[in-house]
């Protein structure tokens, strides 16, 4: 049975979320909805820096890299959908970025599944 986009993408998520966890990253939040057209998958903390990371999943590079689906566009509203976490969050951070990961491979088998994160991507 073929997983539909969306389960994927939490899977993927999932993925993303161990991954961090294993480094020693604090997961604040996934998911948080700031408009109809930004979502920030997970908010994490890194040492003292809040983290704001998207996510992509694809099992192949069939339709191209995981990282070539983040546009100006996307990381604009990744980035106002930060803005407004930041204003509305009780603990203040002095530090925050924008990082990436992609899953690239068989979410079924997250031993399959090659892993990226790109720290600090902006929007130059």
């Amino acid at each position: 049975m073929n997983a539909t986009k969306r389960q994927k993408g939490n899977i993927g998520e999932q993925i993303a979320c161990n991954y961090l966890q294993k480094k020693g990253w604090k997961i604040l939040e996934r998911n948080f909805h700031y408009s109809k057209y930004a979502e920030i998958d997970i908010i994490a903390k890194e040492k003292d820096c809040i983290v704001f990371v998207e996510v992509k999943t694809r099992t192949t590079t069939n339709y191209g890299h995981p990282f070539e689906s983040i546009n100006k566009t996307k990381l604009a509203n990744i980035y106002k959908a930060a803005l407004a976490y930041l204003k509305n969050t009780k603990e203040k951070y002095k530090n925050y970025r924008i990082d990436a990961i992609s899953i690239l491979g068989e979410t079924t088998d997250t031993q399959k599944s090659n892993i990226e994160h790109l720290k600090d991507i902006s929007l130059n």
